[in-house]
């Protein structure tokens, strides 16, 4: 039998209540953005707050390059209002994550995004709660980093991605890209003008990551030809190309529903035919 692959557990921490973790607290990297008042009473780094939590989980890559665990858990200081159940499943279903998946803990479908030239806030009332908040907004239009990022390459009609940024990914799938790849979206997305508590770009990063990781699953290139003919791909994921839709002019997204536990990142069993 294989031995269990080592995990670390990330924390972008604020002022959350961090007790939920304290069975795995040697395994955590606690990086808290809160300052002295709302420091965690756990071994834990003290950040600026700038970036949201992708400023924190590209902290860590670029800090830890050299020796991540086969495993990096990324998740934020609470998780019960983003995933259906405790911490110890969510390290289960995180250990049996494969060389270039990404193992998501949803609280809601995976989402497409294709708004390659802005994000149209004002079109959205269901996203009034993070429109509203104070912002910097970015430099450049997603399209425009996309390109900084992958240079040559085409942009995609849309991406797949998980809301709220929980996640779960290999060393090697990690390592695809080199330290200073994630050096150049830490410049791009959150340093100079960038460097704000709520910069527009921490959206775009949530929307990126899962594309940046494996973009044979989660870049769509056209939006009739490269849809997968399964609704859900062999982790129970919405399958490439048919992600949740946000409507447009609604105050609150009924579309959007927490899926079942046994669609958030359960691998197919072995004898389903699946590789």
């Amino acid at each position: 039998m294989d031995p269990q692959p080592t995990m670390d557990i990330v924390i972008a921490h604020y002022n959350e209540d961090l007790s939920w973790l304290e069975d795995d607290i040697d395994s955590c990297h606690i990086y808290s953005k809160g300052g002295e008042k709302n420091a965690p009473p756990y071994p834990h780094k003290a950040i600026a707050n700038i970036g949201r939590e992708g400023h924190t989980y590209l902290h860590h890559l670029i800090e830890n390059y050299e020796s991540l665990a086969d495993v990096t858990l990324f998740l934020q200081g609470h998780i019960d209002d983003h995933v259906p159940f405790g911490i110890d499943e969510v390290k289960r279903r995180a250990l049996e994550t494969k060389p270039g998946q990404v193992t998501t803990f949803p609280f809601r479908e995976l989402e497409t995004f294709d708004h390659w030239d802005g994000i149209p806030w004002e079109e959205y009332p269901s996203w009034k709660k993070w429109s509203s908040m104070v912002r910097v907004n970015a430099a450049k239009t997603p399209a425009e980093y996309w390109r900084i990022f992958f240079p040559g390459r085409e942009i995609p009609a849309s991406l797949g991605f998980a809301p709220g940024a929980l996640f779960a990914v290999r060393r090697e799938t990690i390592q695809q890209h080199s330290r200073d790849f994630y050096r150049l979206m830490m410049q791009e997305f959150f340093l100079g003008d960038m460097a704000h508590i709520n910069p527009e770009t921490g959206h775009h990063a949530e929307r990126f990551w899962l594309a940046i990781w494996n973009p044979s699953e989660y870049c769509c290139w056209d939006t009739v030809k490269d849809v997968s003919k399964e609704k859900r791909n062999a982790q129970g994921q919405l399958a490439k190309g048919r992600w949740h839709i946000t409507p447009r002019g609604l105050e609150i997204d009924e579309g959007i529903l927490r899926p079942t536990p046994t669609q958030l990142a359960t691998p197919p069993s072995s004898d389903d035919g699946s590789s």
